[in-house]
């Protein structure tokens, strides 16, 4: 059975994906590594909800448990409209890193799940990646699944964030212009 490692960003993100992945005999692993989460009670929700999840559900968990916050915010300060960019390049970079390393057959992400991403620049940063680390990617559009998945999430009573993770996602879903 081949193997995938599917970066993971948090548990209800995860579970159209992972249903989808089984169906076509991927044999899945998640890998968390999320350092723009903020703040850091909310980083740590979104792994601990991932790995009860996860446990429920017979999926291995790969954790990199780095938070540094302080390299995000240096990378995107008075680029703020971009931080998108870096934003996905670390993580997808760093699951295609470990993809190649750990002998995977594929990567692939739970960011493609979100309707609220940018799911084009994902998917052409993610096939840069694949370049760059001699790996191949898994596309598949997951967001089809939107609304299955998030009524699952419901359903198991999974904690579902409000925001996409960093501090100026939060400012956005919370913060509205008077």
């Amino acid at each position: 059975m081949p193997r995938i490692l599917l970066h993971t960003c948090c548990a209800p993100c995860s579970i159209y994906p992972l249903q989808q992945l089984r169906r076509q005999d991927w044999a899945v692993h998640a890998f968390f590594y999320n350092p723009n989460i903020h703040p850091y009670q909310e980083f740590e929700r979104r792994l601990n909800t991932l790995e009860t999840y996860a446990q429920s559900v017979q999926l291995q968990v790969i954790v990199r448990p780095d938070y540094d916050l302080e390299g995000f915010l240096r990378a995107v300060v008075f680029r703020e409209q971009q931080r998108c960019i870096y934003c996905y390049s670390v993580r997808l970079e760093a699951a295609a890193r470990l993809a190649r390393k750990s002998g995977f057959d594929a990567f692939t992400t739970t960011l493609l799940y979100s309707r609220r991403q940018k799911h084009d620049l994902i998917r052409s940063i993610a096939e840069q990646a694949s370049r760059t680390f001699g790996i191949p990617f898994y596309y598949e559009d997951f967001r089809e699944g939107w609304r299955e998945g998030q009524e699952r999430a419901q359903s198991l009573g999974i904690y579902r964030q409000q925001y996409c993770g960093c501090i100026y996602s939060e400012k956005e879903r919370f913060c509205k212009a008077k």
